[in-house]
């Protein structure tokens, strides 16, 4: 149990140090750095302790990893500059629930209940308490169309990515085959690397995701950098896995949806986000209607 807690913070912290560092040095450039140290991070890792690349699932982590970390991960880190922390993290948490439901009912059959269908609804209607018109956050956020567009990509990114990789763990257990949770995140974010690498020399060209105007502020950003590394896809589904290994799938899933609650005082104290009393309404109806969701689903 504490392992789902400790996950659910280095999420927040991953969320709050990404818009912090995008701030500095761009989305681009963030994102690429970032996903290259959680990479060696990883590789060591799983390379030492645990089983490294192989198995008879490769290939499904490899286009979980394409989806959940290339284009889920590249579509938070061009909406945190227009959402910030606070709206980015209840979009990518709370909506990636009711679509992985969706998507594992139409592909792998798994029925849908009428409470499931009830916190769905829930879910969506407390975003868009959230993310009605007029909402503003600290440091001059204000919600636009596409960050709300970029917030579903990178739902539906989290949604699917989550789907292929629970197919693909559940195949190595068919086989006999036990994938430590390190050797399994090793697996997915290499393909999500290479996304990434490709997307950024696109975005020298377009200039999407950018640098701020003025000099990169590289010195500022490393300690951010480093801190939304390790946070999020090193030791974050670190202690994600290892929660898994240790207790049911829908407590844990449960535990990570309030990270957009934890985000909250997090994005507060470190980047001034001041949220609304109707963010935290639409917060607060977002979150539990993902916990009831996952509840509902829970074996």
């Amino acid at each position: 149990m504490i392992s789902a807690f400790v996950a659910t913070l280095l999420f927040a912290l991953s969320s709050v140090s990404a818009k912090r560092s995008v701030e500095l040095v761009g989305s681009s450039h963030a994102n690429l750095i970032r996903m290259a140290l959680a990479t060696v991070f990883l590789a060591l890792m799983s390379h030492t302790l645990g089983f490294g690349l192989g198995g008879p699932s490769l290939g499904w982590f490899i286009a979980s990893g394409l989806i959940g970390f290339g284009l889920c991960d590249t579509a938070i880190f061009l909406a945190l500059p227009r959402l910030g922390a606070q709206l980015t993290s209840l979009m990518v948490q709370c909506i990636a629930a009711p679509m992985a439901a969706i998507f594992e009912w139409s592909w792998l059959g798994t029925p849908l209940t009428r409470e499931q269908i009830v916190a769905g609804v829930v879910i969506l209607g407390g975003v868009g308490v959230a993310l009605m018109p007029g909402r503003s956050a600290g440091a001059g956020i204000k919600a636009d169309w596409i960050g709300l567009g970029l917030g579903f990509i990178a739902a539906a990114g989290q949604a699917g990515g989550a789907v292929l990789s629970r197919h693909g763990q559940l195949l190595s257990r068919l086989s006999g085959m036990h994938l430590d949770g390190i050797s399994v995140a090793y697996q997915r974010i290499l393909s999500g690397l290479l996304f990434t690498l490709l997307w950024w020399f696109w975005s020298q060209r377009s200039r999407i995701g950018a640098p701020p105007p003025g000099e990169i502020r590289w010195r500022a950003a490393t300690p951010w950098i480093l801190l939304n590394a390790l946070s999020g896809p090193s030791l974050g589904v670190a202690s994600y896995q290892w929660a898994l290994q240790v207790q049911p799938t829908g407590i844990v899933v449960a535990i990570t949806a309030l990270t957009p609650l934890v985000v909250i005082p997090l994005a507060f104290w470190i980047d001034g986000e001041r949220p609304t009393r109707r963010s935290l309404i639409g917060g607060l109806l977002g979150v539990g209607g993902a916990i009831w969701l996952v509840l509902q689903r829970a074996p």
